[in-house]
């Protein structure tokens, strides 16, 4: 019986998992040019973590976290997103107290989520984030920001748009969920169920329902940019005023509403406008998330972030038809006749492989014709070519195949003529 993968999850092939190491060193080289440090946490946690930390009126928690009990009868669940790991490992290992403030870091790894598998949109994904914990400062905001944009930018993707908002601090939220409340609640029983829960305990969940996003009050709904105290609008138009010193184009949205419970204060979205790309436009989002970490169990201490999916990114780059250089180059085939020719190129490829050269050579017999073949499917730079009768003289041949020219060479000078050709 042949097994398949399950749902909603994908094998990522020679071929495009090159694809994937470029995008990742791509971003490892931004996050240190940014000063961001790599953190790795467990693809499990306890699933109080994410009650908690993402917010149990969320679609997350309530409808697509892997959730399972150990031997130990705990509750466990693989993780849905990277911020909340994060976090409690912020706290857990007290990184509020080390001499280097803001604490800023960046992960990468496989995410869960027990959703409908679309394009772009899997079961198993693989999110890239940064968090930096520790600065109130909105500096810190339009830079988190601009390093999202940066990566998009080096990839090579042109197709974006950058949509800002402001949630406002708690005294703005407290007053805009009140008056959100009282629009609601006459005619709640019109909504869905999770709208029914989420009106008392997060009423802003709403604007982002979508399975009543047509309804008519969802139009007519008080705007969160109304309920702004002074101290809120001032630091939102700091964070604009940063961005814009970077040449970094945005637009305001007052409707935007990120999925978690835990932002406040600055939430944005980078989105593809590239033609194509589906119904589903946004590639990253993050904000702002003062309180994430006191709830947490840590001390009072501010936090912003973002995360985006590489598979989606990827998407992006399909999209505006963008190739990435990866274009895997072997330095030299090498073919040997005989068995004494074979010994020696043997030692040849261990060399070549340990002066950095990549290096290949025929493990299944064929003849010199499919060796050739294999060399040219390789996309190798040289192919070496040593016979019993070279191997007495001292001497090898090397075959430039893009030219085609070839010469004969110094046996023991082979490896410094690769390195230099």
């Amino acid at each position: 019986m042949t097994i398949n993968i399950p749902r909603g999850t994908q094998d990522i092939l020679p071929g495009t998992v090159e694809k994937w190491q470029y995008i990742e060193n791509v971003a490892r080289e931004i996050c240190n040019q940014y000063q961001y440090k790599e953190i790795r946490t467990p693809i499990f946690e306890h699933t109080e973590l994410f009650e908690r930390g993402v917010g149990d009126t969320t679609d997350i928690v309530q409808k697509e976290m892997y959730t399972f009990q150990d031997r130990g009868e705990r509750s466990l669940t693989l993780r849905p997103e990277g911020t909340a790991g994060t976090v409690r490992s912020f706290v857990q290992h007290k990184m509020f107290g080390q001499a280097n403030q803001p604490v800023k870091l960046f992960y990468n790894g496989p995410m869960f989520r027990y959703e409908r598998p679309q394009a772009g949109r899997f079961r198993q994904f693989v999110q890239f984030g940064v968090e930096a914990i520790g600065s109130d400062d909105p500096v810190i905001d339009a830079e988190v920001i601009s390093l999202a944009m940066e990566l998009y930018k080096r990839v090579g993707l042109n197709e974006l748009k950058l949509v800002l908002n402001s949630l406002g601090d708690t005294d703005s939220r407290v007053a805009h969920k009140e008056a959100l409340i009282a629009h609601f609640k006459p005619r709640i029983n019109e909504f869905c169920s999770d709208c029914q829960i989420r009106l008392e305990k997060n009423p802003l969940r709403i604007l982002d329902c979508k399975k009543d996003r047509d309804h008519e009050l969802m139009a007519s709904a008080p705007s969160l940019a109304d309920y702004l105290n002074e101290e809120s609008k001032a630091y939102f138009e700091k964070v604009q005023h940063y961005l814009s010193l970077m040449g970094i184009e945005f637009e305001l949205d007052p409707n935007l509403v990120r999925g978690l419970d835990y932002y406040n204060h600055t939430a944005f979205e980078i989105m593809s406008s590239a033609k194509g790309f589906g119904a589903i436009t946004t590639l990253c989002g993050g904000g702002r998330y003062n309180g994430l970490i006191e709830d947490l169990g840590g001390p009072s201490a501010p936090g912003i972030g973002f995360a985006l999916s590489i598979e989606r990114l990827l998407s992006a780059l399909d999209a505006e038809k963008i190739e990435l250089p990866v274009s895997g180059t072997l330095d030299c085939y090498f073919i040997s006749m005989g068995d004494k020719a074979k010994d020696k190129t043997v030692e040849l490829a261990f060399k070549a492989r340990q002066q950095g050269l990549s290096a290949e050579m025929d493990t299944l017999r064929r003849k010199m014709k499919a060796q050739m073949k294999s060399a040219d499917r390789l996309k190798a730079k040289h192919v070496a070519i040593l016979g019993e009768n070279e191997l007495e003289a001292g001497t090898i041949t090397v075959k430039h195949l893009e030219s085609g020219s070839q010469e004969i060479i110094n046996i023991d000078g082979l490896i410094d003529y690769l390195k230099q050709s």
